[in-house]
């Protein structure tokens, strides 16, 4: 099973998951799943459409917005926030480590207006130091 790590009672992050972890994931509570990892990434990882079919075999939401290393776009905020917004429920990103999930997750906050600070703090929480997207947190918040 996959190691989830809660942010707040609205999102968890992962790392990779695997289909046959998404009966314990429903199990748990969480209504959809966002994958933030381009398939092929790394050799083994289960492809995108395994997981989603195997989501919506327990009727959760499934949505992929892979993250590459060339870094955030605003569609991939816009994305990733409106997933999020749309699951009513609690919601489980992954990518490889559940940074980039937690990355994009702050961004697409922040650009709802969520205090920066407070997002730092939750995600330290789940073990996640996003000190370094402060600047653009900042920017996004409207509070730079």
């Amino acid at each position: 099973m996959a190691d989830i790590r809660r942010i707040n009672d609205q999102i968890s992050v992962a790392p990779q998951i695997e289909p046959a972890d998404l009966a314990d994931i429903a199990q748990q509570g969480f209504v959809a799943v966002i994958n933030n990892r381009p398939d092929d990434e790394d050799a083994g990882q289960p492809a995108g459409e395994a997981v989603r079919a195997a989501a919506e075999a327990q009727g959760m939401l499934y949505h992929a917005i892979p993250v590459t290393q060339a870094g955030f776009s605003a569609n991939q905020v816009e994305a990733m926030r409106a997933a999020i917004d749309a699951a009513n429920g609690p919601v489980l990103a992954y990518c490889r480590s559940g940074t980039r999930s937690t990355n994009l997750w702050a961004l697409a906050q922040a650009s709802k207006g969520d205090r920066p600070d407070h997002l730092i703090e939750q995600a330290a929480g789940a073990g996640y130091n996003l000190t370094g997207l402060r600047p653009l947190l900042d920017q996004l918040s409207g509070k730079a």
